[in-house]
C-alpha cells in the first residue's frame, strides 16, 4: 500500500497572509487563487466578471471574499481596500494582474479598443497598487505586476498590448525603488504564453494564428495556469523582483536589445503584409470591435455601452 503524500508546507509559515489579486475570475489570476489558498494563504478575489468570479471564489473556500469591480475606476479599488481590510483586517501581498489584449494594425485597429487596453494594463495597475498601498505599507509587503515578455518582446499588431506592458515593467521597476525605503517589494512577471482565456480567445483569430507562426518553437511554448501559479506563489513567498516564466526566460529578457534587431525581425517581417490581410477580411465580417477584441472584452465593452445608454 502507497504511503499518502505529505501535505504542502506553506510557504507563509504560521501567520496569515492576505493576498489581494485582480483578474482572478480565470486564467493566471484564478490558478493564482487556489495556489496561495493550497499554501495556506487568504486570497481576495477582484474581477468585472461577476458570475464567474463567485464560481472561483466557492472554488476556494466557501469565506473566500471576492469583490466585483473595474480596475480603471480608482474608486472601485479603493472600496475593494476598505473591503478587504474589514474582513481580513490586513493586505500582505498585491498581484497586480488584470490585463486585456488589443488586436489590429495601425490603420484599422478600433481606437476604443486600443484606449481600453492601455486603460486596464496601465491603470488598472496603477488604480490596483494605489489603493492597497497604505495597508501594503503597514505590513511591510509585496506587489507583483503582470507585465508579460511583450514588456520587451513587441509583436506587430498588438501594440496597445505591447506598451502597456512596457509600461508596468517601467512602473514596477521605479516603484521597487521608491518603495524599498518602506520594506515593501516590487516585483516584475514576465509570462511567455500561459494557456489561458486570454490566449485561446487571440487563437480564434487567423491573423494571431499566423503571427505566432511565425516564433520559433521554445518561444511558441505554452506554459499551463497551475504550474504558472506555482511559479508566482512561490515568487511571492520569497519577494522576488522578477519573475520569469518558463525560467529560460531570463535569457531572453538578458538579450531584449537584440530583439528588434533587422535579422530578429525578418520573419516578421515577412508575415506583416498577410497578417493585416487576414485582419481586414475579419474587419469586414466582424466589424471593427469583433476584430480588435476577443469574445469576452467585446462583450464587457458591449455592456458598458448598454449601461450608459
Amino acid at each position: 500500500m502507497t504511503a499518502p503524500d505529505p501535505p504542502l508546507t506553506p510557504f507563509w509559515g504560521k501567520s496569515k497572509h492576505v493576498v489581494l489579486i485582480s483578474g482572478a475570475a480565470s486564467g493566471i489570476g484564478a490558478a493564482t487563487a487556489l495556489e496561495v489558498v493550497a499554501q495556506g494563504g487568504t486570497p481576495v478575489l477582484v474581477d468585472c466578471d461577476a458570475a464567474p468570479l463567485a464560481d472561483m471564489a466557492l472554488r476556494c473556500g466557501p469565506n473566500t471574499l471576492f469583490c466585483v469591480a473595474d480596475v480603471t475606476h480608482l474608486d472601485a479599488m479603493h472600496e475593494v481596500v476598505a473591503q478587504t481590510l474589514s474582513v481580513h483586517g490586513q493586505i500582505d501581498v498585491v498581484f497586480a494582474n488584470a490585463g486585456v489584449a488589443a488586436f489590429g494594425p495601425l490603420a484599422h485597429v478600433d481606437p476604443s479598443a486600443w484606449r481600453r487596453c492601455v486603460e486596464v494594463n496601465v491603470f488598472g495597475v496603477f488604480n490596483t497598487v494605489r489603493a492597497a498601498l497604505p495597508a501594503l505599507m503597514q505590513q511591510q509587503g509585496y506587489v507583483l505586476i503582470n507585465a508579460s515578455v511583450s514588456s520587451f518582446a513587441h509583436p506587430p499588431v498588438m501594440s496597445a498590448y505591447a506598451a502597456s506592458k512596457s509600461a508596468v515593467e517601467a512602473m514596477g521597476n521605479s516603484w521597487r525603488i521608491e518603495l524599498a525605503a518602506h520594506c515593501v517589494g516590487v516585483g516584475v512577471l514576465h509570462a511567455g504564453w500561459v494557456r489561458t482565456p486570454l490566449v485561446t480567445e487571440g487563437a480564434l483569430h487567423p491573423g494571431f494564428v499566423r503571427l505566432r507562426a511565425t516564433m520559433p518553437g521554445p518561444l511558441n511554448g505554452e506554459s499551463s495556469a497551475p504550474d504558472a501559479a506555482r511559479v508566482i506563489v512561490r515568487a511571492m513567498a520569497k519577494r522576488e523582483r522578477r519573475v520569469w516564466l518558463p525560467g529560460w526566460m531570463r535569457i531572453l529578457f538578458a538579450l531584449r536589445a537584440l530583439l528588434h534587431m533587422p535579422f530578429a525581425e525578418r520573419q516578421l517581417l515577412r508575415a506583416a503584409p498577410e497578417i493585416e490581410a487576414l485582419y481586414l477580411k475579419g474587419l469586414a465580417s466582424e466589424g471593427a470591435l469583433a476584430s480588435s477584441f476577443g469574445p469576452r472584452e467585446r462583450e464587457r465593452t458591449l455592456q458598458r455601452t448598454r449601461q450608459k445608454s
